[in-house]
């Protein structure tokens, strides 16, 4: 449960310059309350032409103790971490480990070195892992078992369970931790929209492969409401609902194609051998065994009701695809 705390006074956002960090700066920027100090952290400094006024601006590596020495200087209550790296077409497992998962280790010891009072941290549904035992509908208790295969969600699983060690060792560092399904908004470019835009959508046949959805401006709300209520414990993050990958084809008005799932792999395997896509034969089982979240603890327990449905949150990415928010 959601317990009542006084507004903390100085943030820092990790990873601000990106997807879900400009929106959570430019967010605060608008409507800062009690907050006096605002710091937007970045491995690179936002460009001048794109700065807000009344943020601190910093460009920090947060596998450096550069990060430590910014949570001292400005007093930092509370950190918003949000950098991570998501795979593309170039994806190096190395230095995505070396950000996910050492760097939020950096940011953790930074946190509790300098009396941090509060992290909100963004995990991921693809935390729990694509596996053919997973329930109808995962909730926070299930285990989180991220595949080996599939980096982000490997690193996601690595991530929470050293946040667990972290929450016995430290009970002072109060942790708020949200696992979004797919993130969609106005102008969301990921490897799942990549799929959106190929000419035909290919499925797996006798698998609908649901998807749970959350709109971009619900997860920048939970955060916020984070800052400005603090609380603690950890949720799953989507809108009511379900969309198979046959539904969202018909929405797309593309083709849907449902396949063997051997062959898929096949395919799969010799187009990523090629250098044609960036997905290999670990995508039958991306697809083949879906995390639908449930969404209860968040509403119920959180305090945070999502303003899209799953299908309203698709809808809204395709009426305003190719758009930032």
């Amino acid at each position: 449960m959601t317990s009542p705390t006084t507004p903390f006074r100085s943030v820092l956002v990790t990873g601000a310059d990106g997807y879900i960090g400009r929106q959570v700066i430019s967010a605060l920027a608008a409507d800062r309350r009690q907050l006096t100090t605002l710091v937007a952290s970045d491995l690179r400094l936002v460009p001048p032409e794109r700065q807000l006024p009344g943020v601190i601006y910093q460009a920090a590596d947060i596998g450096s103790s550069e990060l430590a020495r910014a949570f001292e200087q400005y007093r930092v209550e509370a950190v918003v971490h949000l950098a991570a790296v998501i795979p593309g077409k170039r994806s190096d497992r190395q230095m995505e480990y070396q950000v996910d998962v050492l760097g939020t280790q950096n940011v953790l010891e930074a946190c509790v070195k300098t009396g941090v009072r509060q992290l909100i941290y963004t995990s991921s549904g693809a935390a729990y892992g694509y596996h053919a035992d997973n329930p109808a509908w995962l909730d926070e208790s299930d285990p989180v078992r991220g595949n080996e295969e599939f980096a982000y969600s490997h690193h996601k699983r690595l991530v929470e369970e050293m946040l667990a060690r972290c929450r016995n060792e430290h009970p002072e560092l109060s942790q708020l931790i949200f696992r979004p399904g797919t993130i969609l908004g106005a102008g969301t470019r990921n490897p799942i929209t990549n799929m959106f835009d190929q000419p035909r959508i290919t499925g797996i046949k006798g698998v609908d492969s649901p998807f749970v959805i959350i709109w971009d401006r619900d997860v920048v709300g939970a955060i916020l409401k984070g800052i400005f209520e603090g609380g603690r414990g950890i949720y799953n993050m989507a809108g009511d609902g379900v969309l198979t990958l046959p539904e969202m084809a018909r929405l797309l008005d593309k083709p849907y194609r449902a396949l063997p799932a051997w062959l898929v792999s096949a395919v799969l395997w010799a187009g990523k051998r090629l250098g044609l896509t960036q997905y290999g034969p670990e995508q039958v089982r991306f697809l083949r065994y879906r995390p639908v979240l449930s969404n209860r603890r968040l509403k119920e327990e959180f305090g945070f009701i999502p303003q899209k449905t799953t299908r309203e949150a698709f809808d809204y990415y395709l009426e305003n695809r190719g758009h930032a928010d």
